[in-house]
């Protein structure tokens, strides 16, 4: 990016960024494990990833242009009544993240098209983590790991002609009638300006389990309190436009919980949930610092969703395990190569 973050912000996201690296020390021993059928390994995405983006030594398979920012979150309480975790007990939790783009070229220029990802750590004492990460997509785009592979291998661009191939895609859709659906919805809720004003969303459903033992399936979203600076021309247009408003001041967003009902699907986030479904406001996301994408600050961490406190459990979406496999593998490979 063209904007550099202060000395001071970098010295203040090393510092805060250092708990959550130890659970990452190794990665997770079933990263090579499979994750659907037909021999679908992770090792198999990653090297499809780099098919369709080249190799990117040191870098995220995916969302490989990003930075990492700091903050906490204040909760209000309100979670209580859905989750025993500790991050709902009133009170202040430290978080590192990562604003990202989707495609595994991280000196891509910033489309605003691309979707936006917000990966969040929150640590706990004791130990306990919550990670999550975040689209600005109102539905994800597959529900299936064949799904999830065969997507970004169907929309590869064509050497010479910068575009992916209709045909492929079109074969891809036919097969896919799930992303066929899930494309319309996207479509229909255009992106905002920039990552300030963005509403972030974990898409898949989980269970919160609360002191009583009460199970309820969850989805939640961060809704942002700001508007978005207006990008300035050049390739890092959207981080650039990012880095200056976070050096000014705070951003904030508030986390909301959506609670499902028994007839909202849990294993599939193409389905949106119907609207009108009671919301829980659990508090404010604040994120005051910034930093470059470097060794030892967000790049090595993995928001794996699947990485979840005592009070929130993951459902049947087979997605969960997939996504959380790769990233293990991801994270494995880019932490052994030289940036």
């Amino acid at each position: 990016m063209t904007t550099r973050p202060s000395r001071r912000d970098m010295l203040r996201g090393v510092a805060a960024v250092g708990v959550f690296l130890a659970t990452d020390v190794g990665a997770f021993l079933w990263a090579n494990a499979r994750i659907g059928p037909a021999r679908l390994t992770p090792q198999v995405f990653l090297d499809g990833f780099a098919k369709v983006f080249g190799r990117q030594p040191g870098f995220r398979k995916n969302h490989a242009k990003g930075i990492a920012v700091a903050g906490h979150f204040e909760s209000n309480g309100n979670g209580g009544e859905l989750s025993k975790a500790a991050v709902f007990r009133s009170g202040r939790t430290p978080v590192v993240g990562r604003f990202s783009l989707s495609g595994g070229n991280p000196r891509v220029a910033d489309a605003p098209a691309a979707a936006r990802g917000l990966g969040l750590a929150f640590g706990f004492p004791g130990g306990q983590q919550w990670r999550t990460a975040m689209l600005n997509l109102p539905v994800f785009l597959d529900n299936s790991p064949h799904g999830f592979y065969d997507r970004p291998i169907a929309s590869a661009v064509v050497p010479g002609t910068g575009k992916p191939d209709p045909t492929a895609m079109a074969r891809f859709m036919a097969a896919h009638p799930e992303t066929a659906r899930a494309t319309k919805i996207v479509k229909q809720h255009p992106p905002t300006t920039g990552f300030a004003d963005s509403i972030y969303r974990g898409l898949h459903a989980f269970y919160f389990v609360n002191e009583s033992n009460t199970r309820v399936p969850v989805r939640w979203s961060l809704t942002p309190l700001q508007r978005a600076l207006p990008p300035s021309p050049g390739d890092n247009a959207l981080f650039d436009a990012l880095i200056r408003q976070l050096r000014a001041g705070p951003l904030r967003w508030s986390l909301i919980l959506t609670v499902g009902t028994s007839s909202d699907p849990v294993d599939d986030p193409t389905l949106p949930w119907p609207p009108g479904r009671r919301t829980v406001d659990a508090g404010l996301l604040t994120l005051d610092s910034v930093n470059t994408d470097g060794r030892g600050i967000a790049r090595d961490i993995n928001f794996d969703p699947l990485v979840l406190p005592s009070g929130i459990e993951p459902t049947d979406d087979p997605l969960l395990s997939a996504r959380s496999a790769v990233y293990a593998a991801s994270y494995r490979r880019r932490t052994g190569e030289m940036l």
